[in-house]
């Protein structure tokens, strides 16, 4: 029994490593916003225990002038 359960938390990091190698921890939507902004600067997230403990950014976004 707890090798079923160890399997299937090992399936789920290595799901985990991948989305976020990927960068799909970050929606759609929120994925369209930072690209019409042009945000180039650091978003950052704390989880512990599978909570959303803390969250912030850098500002670190430029617009650039249309000619």
């Amino acid at each position: 029994m707890a090798e079923i359960e160890n399997h299937a938390d090992e399936r789920a990091f290595v799901e985990f490593r991948r989305k976020v190698r990927s960068a799909e921890i970050l929606s759609a939507a929120m994925e369209q916003i930072l690209r019409s902004l042009r945000f180039t600067g650091k978003i950052s997230v704390i989880v512990q225990n599978g909570q959303v403990l803390k969250s912030g950014y850098e500002e670190g976004y430029f617009r650039q002038q249309e000619s």
